[in-house]
């Protein structure tokens, strides 16, 4: 760490700066003691971290690594309700990084051990950890998963990184660093339970097949985009896991679970007069067969995972008022589709979104939506929405 950067002068230059930072690097530093580089690269984060990490951002005399951790770290939402999942007196972050993780987990933590094997990151974390009044956390610049055997706790967390991104959007954990199902056995010695955030590519069923004793999976959305997958083991566990999905919103949070194995009751029917299309939480968790049955509606095609009824109700996902139905036959569509402003969605269609945005010359945007998808008669037809 460059200390000379949380000099009040230079402090005060990095929230100030609003320039574009090329500009800056094309400048040079302003200060003989701060290469350019570790200037812009301050900035950069800080800019990153403005919606991502509000507690960071408004602080001062935070130390940001590489735009690439800022990134890669868990946002404040995100932290937050990992830290709700957890109820100990002792925790070890064998991943650390950052530490956004560790520093929400410690607010009802006795004693928090942050590992990192990265030197300037560890160092990182121990600083901002002090900026933020945090009186529970020791850094620790080691490799966790050894620094684990000297003791006990009561949860291990871990936030496995991918070695490599050769294996395309589905992914094992054996892939990533460090190898938890590969010392599984060794990790559950050491706790009580452990606590595991993957990437929302990992396949829950694949995920499940790697590990044992996964008793909970919560999927974690924010505005309609997953971004993380928690896996909860115990070692006691012998039953069916409870899978837990969440969407934060900005007006409410969506929650959907379920257990895996539960039976799916699926009721079919022609589109009604509202349509609802599940949440990006809950369609990664594969649960979309059980919600004609949970919430009394109907599904439109087995594949289209698109639901419909006559009454609108409350549902964990977007809701649509069907304006008009309109069977897809290319010749007479014109007069519906070409030079149109509209949001397209396809859902067990054969064309793409950007196919058909070519073919008809759509506009993206405006307060029409078009659902081009597949009924259970196997027609193929253009449900007119309006959002509700």
């Amino acid at each position: 760490m460059n200390k000379d950067i949380l000099t009040k002068e230079v402090q005060d230059f990095i929230i100030n700066y609003s320039e574009d930072v090329s500009k800056l690097a094309f400048a040079g530093s302003p200060f003989e003691a701060i290469p350019v580089h570790e200037l812009i690269q301050q900035i950069e984060s800080r800019r990153k971290s403005k919606k991502k990490l509000p507690l960071w951002y408004t602080k001062n005399a935070i130390y940001y690594p590489a735009k690439i951790h800022i990134e890669q770290t868990s946002s404040e939402i995100t932290a937050k309700y990992k830290a709700s999942l957890i109820q100990c007196k002792s925790l070890a972050d064998i991943t650390g990084g950052f530490g956004v993780d560790s520093y929400y987990f410690s607010q009802n933590i006795d004693t928090l051990h942050h590992f990192e094997k990265n030197y300037l990151l560890s160092n990182i974390a121990k600083h901002n950890f002090n900026v933020l009044g945090s009186k529970t956390i020791k850094c620790f610049h080691v490799d966790g998963l050894q620094a684990v055997s000297k003791r006990r706790y009561n949860i291990i967390y871990a936030d496995p990184s991918r070695r490599h991104d050769s294996k395309g959007k589905v992914f094992f954990l054996s892939d990533c660093e460090p190898n938890i199902p590969e010392n599984l056995k060794y990790l559950l010695k050491q706790c009580d339970k452990i606590l595991i955030k993957t990437s929302p590519m990992l396949d829950i069923t694949v995920g499940l097949k790697e590990l044992k004793y996964v008793f909970q999976i919560h999927i974690v959305a924010v505005n309609n985009e997953v971004k993380e997958l928690l896996w909860l083991l115990d070692k006691e566990f012998d039953g069916k896991t409870k899978i837990k999905t969440v969407n934060f919103r900005k007006e409410e949070t969506e929650i959907f679970e379920f257990n895996s194995g539960d039976i799916e009751i699926s009721n079919y029917d022609l589109p009604k007069k509202y349509l609802y299309e599940p949440n990006a939480a809950i369609m990664k968790s594969g649960g979309f067969g059980l919600l004609s049955n949970r919430f009394k509606i109907k599904k439109l095609e087995m594949s289209s995972h698109l639901f419909s009824s006559d009454q609108i109700i409350d549902f964990p996902g977007r809701r649509f008022q069907i304006n008009k139905i309109v069977p897809y036959h290319k010749k007479d569509l014109k007069k519906d589709l070409k030079n149109r402003k509209a949001n397209i969605t396809t859902r067990n269609f054969s064309e793409t979104v950007a196919s058909l945005k070519k073919r008809w010359k759509i506009i993206d945007g405006g307060n029409d939506y078009l659902f081009f998808t597949t009924l259970e008669d196997k027609q193929k037809v253009i449900l007119e929405c309006t959002k509700i």
